[in-house]
């Protein structure tokens, strides 16, 4: 476990680094936002096109891997939503919960860490774990608050949800890459190169950007922290690696790297969702900072408990 926790070391040191940027002010909220934009629209985006343009939708799909992904995290999702009821939340509430207990920060920390340390096949399984909470579970969360708001599922609700989808960058990078691949367009040497330097870019972009928007989280209600920390960092990758490993039978390597990502801290896109509806979003701060923080110990354990050898 030392030489793994050595390696995610660096990653950590650099989240570290933008931490203290941020803190300090040297590096304000508004620097924050843009440079999470750049590494959101286009160094991120560049990445995962580069990617997925050189895999085949048949490497990268897996049906094994997306039931045992959808099983484990619907699994927790709904305990967490269950615990919440039984706090007697309001419904916006409890479904913010259920989002932390399992959306790991996979676009912008899964992908630059585990493609360099369990190697860039693992850009495939991810990619469809990143899908996954895109589509099923960033779109549960939109109908679940809005319905509960308005009374009512309406078609404007969902057509908000299926233009969101469509202008998500990931989404979109991810399904040009695969359409080149698939119809072997040939990528241009400049093209390619282009998009690896703009790409390179989202590894400590992102890694900087996740430490300085932490520097504006709160560490209120710990104990409710806690417990959102413990769903994501515990039995998220638990169930993920129950589903994988004895209910769907999943490939190993694939299903270590599932097991991995699913080990992430909670993705800051949810704090996000949390302001924009007014739904706790201090206690989604709390639970980001928290299970960040934690994570430096706990994903080393994980990806050294699934790697090989």
């Amino acid at each position: 476990m030392l030489a793994i926790f050595l390696k995610t070391l660096p990653f950590f040191a650099i989240i570290a680094l933008g931490y203290m940027a941020g803190r300090t002010k040297f590096f304000s909220e508004e620097a924050t936002a843009y440079l999470t934009k750049f590494v959101f629209y286009f160094a991120l985006s560049a990445m995962i096109f580069r990617f997925a343009a050189n895999l085949s939708l048949s490497e990268v799909w897996d049906t094994r891997l997306i039931a045992a992904y959808l099983w484990g995290t619907t699994f927790v999702y709904g305990l967490a939503t269950l615990v919440a009821f039984f706090r007697k939340l309001d419904v916006p509430t409890a479904a913010i919960e259920a989002q932390c207990a399992v959306i790991g920060n996979i676009g912008f920390l899964g992908i630059p860490m585990l493609t360099l340390l369990m190697g860039e096949a693992a850009v495939g399984p991810i990619m469809m774990m990143l899908a996954v909470d895109l589509i099923v579970f960033s779109s549960l969360i939109v109908i679940l608050i809005t319905a509960s708001r308005d009374g009512r599922i309406s078609i404007e609700m969902l057509k908000t949800v299926g233009i969101g989808l469509l202008k998500n960058p990931m989404i979109v990078a991810m399904t040009l890459g695969l359409l080149v691949s698939g119809f072997s367009i040939p990528v241009p040497t400049p093209a390619n190169e282009f998009l690896a330097i703009l790409g390179g870019a989202a590894t400590p972009g992102a890694l900087f950007a996740i430490g300085a928007s932490l520097a504006s989280k709160s560490a209120e209600r710990l104990e409710v922290a806690g417990w959102l920390t413990f769903c994501k960092l515990v039995l998220h990758p638990a169930f993920v690696a129950f589903g994988a490993l004895y209910l769907f039978s999943v490939e190993p390597y694939a299903a270590s790297v599932m097991i991995a990502a699913a080990a992430l801290p909670v993705a800051g896109n949810v704090y996000m969702l949390a302001q924009h509806y007014g739904a706790a979003p201090q206690r989604v701060s709390a639970a980001i900072l928290v299970s960040t923080a934690i994570s430096i110990l706990t994903v080393s354990f994980v990806i050294a408990w699934v790697s090989p050898g």
